[in-house]
């Protein structure tokens, strides 16, 4: 595969699995633990990397689904205490971002972790450090581990379909049902975490939020049904990924950050034209609607 291709595999494989997620995550209306999430992993890869010395391994994935489980624990006792969710999640990311961003600055040294790193990711370098599998050859790390990811998310989600589908819309009734409502949350949790760290070192953080929430909005916009929402949610996300790396062709500019900006001018796109929750759509039901009372 060309170069420009496995960059266009890699982000289409985080528009994949943040999509899949990212859906759930706006069914819950837990938008913010995303941005919460996706910051605090960071977190979990320095202490990981200060640990084992490695940048790369399954001590990462271990460490950042630590450092996201321990998010969701940190805004849940806060919450349970009185403090408000949004307030909750705001103190935990930004305090736990804020311990690995010192962390970096004062212990990992001349190791090719920084904060312009995280933010932003080195998808250009995906192609070049490869690793051999058997039957494929020679495939990105960044491929291989996304691929891994995706194909265990995509499992979780149709082997739980209807468990998922129940707590997102009525945990009460969930929890009256006997499925078990706290422990389906904290695997989601590990779920965000992984696909977040999985995508973390290609893109950066600031791609992996604009890939978890943006493409799920857009769908919401689209269908009021799970499956297909699950659906156009991935498919847009990789829909993003193509049209965000055009712009950065024709611009000489940042991929990751065109992608990001792929998935608003998407949004933007399904709000105007959506043909059940679209703006347009929705002025010419009125008029209709005025017209009919007029007649």
């Amino acid at each position: 595969m060309s170069y420009e291709g496995w960059i266009l595999l890699t982000a289409s494989l985080v528009g994949l699995s943040c999509g899949l997620v990212g859906a759930l995550l706006i069914l819950r209306r837990m938008a913010m633990m995303a941005d919460a999430i996706s910051h605090t992993v960071l977190l979990g890869i320095v202490i990981a990397y200060l640990v084992t010395r490695e940048l790369s391994g399954v001590h990462m994935l271990i460490g950042a689904a630590a450092a996201g489980l321990l998010t969701a624990v940190l805004v849940q006792w806060l919450h349970a205490r009185g403090v408000r969710q949004e307030a909750s999640i705001g103190i935990v990311f930004t305090t736990l971002f804020a311990i690995g961003v010192i962390l970096i600055a004062t212990k990992v040294g001349n190791a090719h972790l920084d904060v312009q790193h995280a933010l932003m990711g080195e998808i250009t370098f995906i192609p070049w450090e490869t690793t051999p599998v058997p039957g494929l050859g020679e495939i990105p790390e960044a491929v291989l581990v996304l691929l891994t990811v995706l194909t265990v998310v995509a499992a979780l989600i149709l082997a739980l379909y209807k468990e998922w589908k129940i707590t997102s819309f009525d945990p009460a009734l969930a929890a009256a049902l006997g499925i078990p409502v706290t422990f389906l949350h904290y695997l989601f949790m590990t779920m965000i975490s992984v696909t977040a760290v999985a995508a973390f070192d290609a893109v950066g953080a600031i791609m992996v939020i604009a890939m978890l929430i943006t493409p799920a909005a857009a769908a919401y916009l689209w269908t009021d049904r799970l499956s297909v929402m699950l659906i156009l949610s991935g498919l847009f996300g990789v829909a993003s990924a193509f049209a965000g790396y055009g712009i950065a062709w024709l611009l000489d500019t940042s991929i990751s950050g065109s992608m990001a900006f792929a998935t608003g001018l998407l949004f933007l796109a399904s709000f105007l034209f959506s043909p059940r929750h679209g703006l347009a759509a929705r002025r010419l039901r009125a008029r209709a609607a005025v017209g009919r009372s007029e007649g």
